[in-house]
């Protein structure tokens, strides 16, 4: 297990301060402000605290309200909003500066048998381990330019494999422009089998991509000062049982985008193609006219 992973790991272990109340930190480097994911990784589990180890987690929405600082920690509150025969559903706060930056509600299910099918496919892509990692592919889009190397040369949590283009390779290739991106990602380590710290690593890794879907559907990449962006909103729905140190393939589309927002799907295939985890989001992208075609009057 790398640094990385195992920081991830102690972001991930809240620290209980009351009843239904706990707090999380975030890493030691500081950036503009708290990475979605981890906000709603924690959250989750600090909900999954509070709910008996029969049920599990299968759909949350969350809403993120302002912008996280990744400089104090944040606590989370858990309301218990139901405790039923089948069902529990808990709502959670994320608080700082006395105000709330993120809110999600959460339902969890007991395990019960039902009629089962699945529609969806997974897309027809290459295998993970012939692809180059995310280092790797950053490498030769940045080149020698100080500072990136350095960056890049840091562990990751998640070895991610990308598919599509990146969205630098977008900007400046027309021809790799898409409302499509393909990512397969795991976690490189062998994780306890605790079903909740799966679901919650999704979680965590679910918010890499999908504002990214929406740049490259436009050929924009972030480090512009014409394009600027956050996630707004953010659904999942858990179908069954995976494990997160093994692949999952993150096949997501960009549908729409219009009125500084943009949409993106993805679904979750396991290396096997069972669907594992449905995902939705909405997220804000500011783009200045003056810069990109793209860009109309409302």
């Amino acid at each position: 297990m790398n640094s990385a992973l195992k920081e991830l790991l102690d972001l991930l272990d809240l620290e209980p301060i009351e009843l239904d109340i706990f707090r999380g930190r975030s890493p030691e480097e500081r950036f503009q402000r708290v990475f979605g994911g981890q906000v709603a990784a924690q959250a989750l589990v600090a909900a999954g605290r509070t709910v008996p180890s029969d049920r599990m987690v299968h759909s949350l929405h969350a809403y993120f309200i302002r912008p996280g600082d990744p400089a104090v920690p944040i606590v989370y509150n858990v309301d218990r909003v139901r405790d039923g025969r089948s069902f529990t559903t808990r709502r959670i706060t994320a608080i700082q500066h006395g105000k709330a930056i993120f809110s999600m509600s959460a339902s969890f299910h007991v395990q019960e048998p039902g009629v089962s099918h699945q529609a969806a496919r997974m897309p027809r892509v290459p295998d993970p381990e012939t692809l180059p990692t995310f280092q790797e592919r950053m490498f030769d889009v940045v080149g020698e330019e100080p500072g990136w190397r350095e960056l890049l040369a840091k562990p990751r949590p998640v070895d991610a494999r990308y598919v599509n283009a990146l969205t630098w390779e977008a900007a400046h290739d027309p021809a790799l422009v898409t409302p499509e991106n393909n990512v397969w990602f795991r976690y490189d380590a062998d994780l306890p089998d605790d079903p909740l710290l799966h679901v919650v690593l999704a979680a965590y890794a679910s918010d890499f991509t999908l504002v990214d879907t929406v740049l490259l559907a436009h050929g924009l990449a972030w480090g512009s000062s014409a394009v600027s962006g956050a996630s707004l909103d953010h659904a999942m729905w858990f179908h069954r049982p995976f494990r997160a140190d093994e692949w999952l393939l993150y096949a997501q589309e960009s549908p729409w985008s219009g009125e500084a927002r943009g949409l993106a799907r993805g679904q979750m295939f396991t290396a096997a193609g069972e669907l594992v985890v449905s995902v939705v989001q909405e997220c804000l992208i500011r783009v200045s006219p003056a810069l990109h075609p793209d860009v109309t009057k409302s």
